[in-house]
């Protein structure tokens, strides 16, 4: 076996951020004690501890960012590192991969962790009839083989250099085999906080598990409340009036007051966060490869990113790899707009203009509806007559998001080419919300997955990005940073990491009272 280490790959000039230009005064060492109070958005009436089923910020910080691990972690720095994997080795193909497990962890209901638990945690992704978007890492497994009670092996359907890293997704939690059902219903994982409490889309409130394997290193709070905070001037109000200690997803047009204030920061990383629109391209007219080139030279991308982002971001170019992937491709033929080109491909779609709608709302992004409203401006004057449909917040992920025709959506992005590809790009995968089918992508995606040599990898993932930003059927306009901000009386190690949001949604482990 090979023992394959990832070491420095993420490590690019933005993948690790220091923020000592943001105000946040770094601590000497950290110190335990008193209760975190978070107010974030992102939370829903239908929320659960089924990590299949997290999708937004409230729930993957509750869930793997709390009260359960992973195999693996991607840490503030960018560096891959073990969770309840210790370590793990390759084949030189990169096609078995067996993991050494922690010994001496227990769940919250004092099971003891071991390989068990890892089979029947991975397998819950491909049961019949689970909506899991960690269905395609999962079924990618064709093997899982017991060695040990603290070894598993894993053999691949096909090599992939990237498979550790996959399994930090948030959707892999791991449950107690045999006891997964009550373990959903009752949040009983492995992570430093148990819950105390559980209100659906209002409240949760977790205690710190004592004895845990990360004592010492992480999880420094004794207690934790999470209020579900879904407006964001009613957010943002609630961190400047000392009602909660930290918030995410910082609202522009309120951040001149939050600078004014002396008891809060502003925190923000570059990371791979977009802001985009999907559209489902097996429904007419989006069908038309031609139609979605209208659609892509229609908006004013650097209208949104000034005036919806005020600057926090960048304009893209319609590619969902972004400047912190090693990968990243800067040099596409830019999709700039021009409402004469968008005319041109109307036309060569056989239609003089075009009436869409056009599905949005805040809880998409901050700035959804803005944005929708932007994009319907500088559309008509291609020919493309936008009809903003205001949807409700609550819900939106599950009543609009791949089901309407056309919608606003936002990703954060992942840490590899590979695991935003699989997620979101792969044939048939669930949370492909475009549904965009291309035989040459799908032939590169294979390709590139089992390639080794990072050159070779290159020039396949920039083939592959050059297909999605001039026929793939997700407008993405935007880059946006990570912006979140807490109380000045909280701290952390000085970096933070920039895979997710609020520190890759790591925040509860990796702060402190200063």
């Amino acid at each position: 076996m090979t023992k394959v280490s990832r070491r420095g790959l993420l490590k690019t000039g933005a993948a690790a951020s220091v923020l000592a230009a943001t105000g946040v005064q770094v601590a000497a060492a950290p110190s335990r004690g008193g209760t975190l109070r978070l107010g974030l958005a992102g939370a829903n009436t239908s929320d659960s501890w089924d990590s299949r089923t997290h999708s937004d910020s409230y729930m993957i910080m509750a869930g793997h960012g709390a009260v359960f691990d992973t195999l693996t972690e991607v840490a503030a720095n960018g560096e891959l590192v073990g969770e309840l994997a210790e370590s793990w080795e390759a084949s030189p193909d990169a096609v078995t991969w067996t993991f050494k497990l922690r010994q001496g962890v227990t769940f919250h209901d004092g099971k003891a962790f071991g390989a068990d638990d890892v089979i029947a945690s991975l397998g819950m992704h491909t049961e019949e009839g689970a909506k899991s978007a960690a269905k395609p890492i999962v079924s990618a497994i064709t093997e899982m083989k017991k060695l040990g009670e603290h070894e598993v092996q894993m053999t691949l359907k096909a090599g992939n250099a990237d498979f550790p890293f996959l399994l930090s997704d948030y959707h892999l939690c791991m449950f107690p085999a045999g006891n997964i059902e009550a373990s959903i219903a009752q949040g009983i994982g492995t992570g430093m906080y148990k819950v105390e409490s559980f209100d659906p889309g209002v409240r949760t409130t977790l205690s710190r598990v004592d004895g845990h394997y990360k004592d010492g290193r992480a999880g420094w709070f004794d207690s934790i409340e999470i209020i579900a905070i879904n407006d964001s001037s009613a957010r943002m109000n609630a961190l400047m009036t000392g009602q909660v200690d930290a918030v995410n997803r910082v609202d522009f047009k309120t951040e001149p007051l939050m600078k004014a204030n002396p008891a809060v920061n502003i925190f923000e990383v570059t990371g791979n966060q977009h802001f985009t629109f999907p559209m489902l391209t097996n429904v007419a007219p989006f069908d038309n490869v031609n139609v979605r080139k209208a659609l892509k030279h229609g908006v004013n991308r650097q209208e949104l990113v000034d005036k919806i982002l005020l600057g926090h971001g960048a304009v893209s170019n319609d590619n969902p790899i972004g400047p912190a992937n090693q990968y990243f491709a800067d040099d596409l033929p830019m999709n700039d707009y021009d409402p004469d080109k968008a005319r041109h491909y109307l036309k060569e779609a056989g239609m003089d203009s075009l009436d869409i709608d056009l599905s949005a709302s805040n809880a998409a992004f901050p700035g959804a509806v803005d944005a929708a409203q932007l994009y319907q401006a500088s559309a008509k004057a291609g020919g493309i007559n936008i009809n903003v449909v205001q949807e409700p917040a609550d819900g939106y992920w599950s009543n609009v998001w791949l089901k309407k025709p056309w919608c606003a959506c936002y990703w954060s992005g992942r840490a590899t080419e590979d695991w935003m590809f699989s997620t979101a790009y792969e044939s048939g995968v669930p949370w492909n919300d475009h549904f965009w089918e291309n035989a040459r992508f799908q032939e590169l995606l294979l390709s590139a997955r089992a390639e080794l040599d990072s050159d070779k990898r290159r020039t396949q993932y920039h083939e592959m990005q050059a297909l999605i930003s001039s026929e793939g059927g997700t407008v993405i306009p935007m880059y946006a940073n990570y912006v979140d901000a807490h109380s000045t009386k909280l701290t952390n190690s000085g970096t933070i990491g920039n895979v997710f949001q609020m520190d890759s949604s790591r925040f509860m482990e990796r702060w402190w009272f200063a």
